[in-house]
């Protein structure tokens, strides 16, 4: 037998309408009588109605996370976070995957629109004029891209790369390459930067290859202008450009870190379990997931929250080669 609104009011002692506030309108429902009608709902297996709350309210309870590229593993984590967050703030997730490309993530938003209460961009490829259009559409959060008026989530990555490069400088380094992802690509742009800086700062010199694919495939694409710069170590873009680098070592037979030391930006979980294990920036990813949907459900003025990044040392990294 289904489990009514009015059987959760009468086993709790109180109105219906007190139970429909508890489910969507807490705010305005005493705390302890909340807490009541929720206990009972659960042991009767009460569900809320959606489509009938939508029509009341305008409200859909479900939330868009568009990501570049569902692939890569850096994007499932932070997907799973998000989604475990919107779950206990009573919310669904819809999940779109861009493959990179600026028309399909445009296309994607727009499917979206009037579906979703709000939509979390990661990573996005817009441009900061389109993404703002699109704002005035639907609610949207943005991660790793900040842009003025718009609540967003930055992983500072130029943290992580700062100290990783310090760290090359101590080992002996003193030429460095670093592969360059997407032109597009916001959180790319300030690991550059972070990491030419730095060199500068410890009189280390750089050199930018590409733009490629954030993928293995375009790292290893980038692997024989590395090695003709006569460079000691890389900076990827991505973990996923770094494997691709390494994979491209071993078939060159150019001895990782002996001869070349590579590091990546993520920490996914293949960086660790790859040989040799991966150097990389380790990136908040949980976290942003989860600051993502408070943002988005808060629907507070814009805000921006900045999660700190760190190196993760392993054995792709070691001493430049004397000589």
């Amino acid at each position: 037998m289904v489990v009514t609104l009015k059987d959760v009011a009468r086993a709790s002692g109180v109105h219906t309408s007190t139970v429909s506030r508890a489910f969507s309108a807490s705010h305005l429902v005493n705390p302890e009588t909340r807490i009541r009608v929720l206990a009972v709902a659960n042991e009767l297996g009460y569900r809320p109605n959606r489509a009938a709350r939508a029509l009341s309210t305008r409200r859909t309870g479900n939330l868009g996370v568009i990501v570049a590229d569902i692939a890569n593993p850096f994007f499932p984590p932070l997907i799973k976070a998000a989604q475990d967050q919107a779950r206990a703030r009573d919310h669904h997730v819809f999940i779109a995957d861009t493959d990179e490309r600026i028309d399909v993530e445009e296309e994607a938003v727009r499917s979206m629109v009037g579906q979703v209460d709000g939509l979390i961009l990661v990573s996005p490829r817009l441009s900061d004029r389109r993404i703002r259009e699109l704002a005035d559409e639907v609610p949207l959060v943005v991660v790793n891209r900040r842009l003025r008026r718009l609540p967003c989530v930055l992983m500072d990555v130029g943290e992580g790369i700062r100290l990783a490069v310090g760290r090359l400088a101590d080992l002996g380094h003193r030429e460095i390459a670093t592969v360059l992802g997407p032109p597009a690509s916001w959180t790319g742009r300030a690991a550059v930067r972070a990491a030419e800086e730095t060199a500068r700062e410890h009189g280390v010199r750089t050199y930018r290859v590409g733009p490629h694919q954030p993928t293995e495939e375009g790292g290893a694409a980038a692997f024989d202008a590395v090695l003709d710069l006569g460079v000691t170590a890389v900076l990827a873009h991505n973990d996923l450009m770094a494997l691709g680098l390494l994979r491209a070592a071993r078939e060159r037979g150019v001895a990782v870190p002996e001869r070349l030391s590579v590091v990546g930006t993520d920490d996914t979980l293949t960086a660790r379990h790859t040989r040799p294990a991966l150097t990389t920036v380790a990136m908040p990813v949980d976290a942003a997931g989860r600051a993502a949907v408070d943002l988005l459900l808060r629907g507070a003025d814009p805000e921006v929250v900045t999660l700190g990044t760190r190196p993760i040392e392993r054995d792709s990294t070691g001493p430049a080669p004397r000589g």
